[in-house]
């Protein structure tokens, strides 16, 4: 097996100039609340959300604008129902990075359960790596964390600007997990399959024209949608499956389903291809809605470059 190709990001003394007093003072705080409760640090996480709602007014702009965009058909009372749930959930999210980052894996375990593991341990016997296509469900901390205590995974992920925070989330995202690799490390993740490692990979976002196709997602008939999800599914020795992390309703912690493989995918047609990929995503952010990353300006790339934002 070959090592992590991100280069672990080690403390340095830099890191205690005043510049990053603020990122440690955020880092403390989040720490300290990580120990509550779990059902209080829902309560805080609530409260921060409305918080959030209530100054946050270009991000609640981007968050409704893409409800309406999705749902045109969806009444403006339910908009706005999701839209303020969403924010609290927003909130709690917050919060799930120090759970994630910090919680020991007793505590983890406690709180979330995997479904459809034995998926994962079928394509493992047969020699196969495993792609799981994921959305960015707001729990995405914790959850990446819980499916890591019963089954460790190689995550693909964006390492942060601010490297303090990078020096943190590095190892929060890592614990539990085997170890991680930048976005564009195609070839480590590649080399992973072919390895037979569980691999994370988010396809949910507009990434930009670059490896992009312009099709239909809810609504929409033409947001960008990244193809680099193919370069890893047409790899030979990899099966595809969805991921569906959510937190439950009731405040009892959380639920990662893992579905069966995706069969007949992927074919030689890019376009059908990402379609589908659109698709399965729609179905699964329907499970919790108000528990999807909303906030993401989703179709912020357009098929002409000259045509006005969505979001004005």
């Amino acid at each position: 097996m070959s090592k992590n190709k991100v280069l672990q990001p080690n403390f340095k003394l830099s890191f205690l100039l005043p510049k990053y007093w603020p990122t440690w003072l955020g880092v403390i705080v989040l720490y300290t609340i990580s120990w509550l409760p779990y059902k209080l640090q829902l309560v805080l996480g609530r409260a921060i959300g409305r918080l959030l709602y209530r100054i946050g007014k270009k991000r609640r702009h981007v968050a409704k604008r893409n409800l309406e965009l999705c749902f045109p058909d969806m009444p403006a009372g339910e908009v706005q129902r999701i839209l303020k749930v969403n924010f609290e959930n927003t909130g709690i999210a917050l919060l799930e990075t120090g759970m994630g980052w910090w919680w020991p894996e007793w505590r983890v375990k406690r709180k979330v359960k995997v479904k459809g593991l034995e998926h994962l341990e079928e394509a493992h016997k047969a020699g196969k790596g495993v792609l799981l296509l994921a959305m960015h469900y707001l729990s995405v901390e914790i959850n990446c964390r819980g499916i890591g205590t019963g089954h460790p995974m190689v995550v693909f992920y964006r390492p942060h600007n601010n490297p303090l925070m990078e020096y943190f989330q590095f190892r929060g995202r890592g614990r539990s997990n085997k170890y991680m690799l930048g976005k564009r490390d195609v070839k480590g993740l590649l080399k992973a399959l072919n390895d037979g490692e569980t691999c994370v990979y988010l396809p949910d976002q507009d990434y930009g024209r670059n490896r992009s196709l312009f099709v239909p997602f809810f609504a929409v008939p033409d947001a960008a949608t990244t193809t680099g999800t193919l370069i890893f599914a047409r790899n030979k020795n990899t099966q595809c499956h969805m991921l569906i992390p959510t937190r439950n309703d009731d405040g009892s912690g959380y639920t990662i389903e893992i579905k069966p493989m995706l069969e007949n995918f992927p074919s030689k047609d890019d376009e059908a291809d990402v379609i589908r990929i659109n698709q399965e995503l729609e179905q699964a952010i329907l499970y919790k809605p108000e528990q999807y990353m909303w906030l993401h300006r989703r179709f912020k790339t357009r098929p002409d470059p000259e045509a006005p934002s969505l979001y004005k």
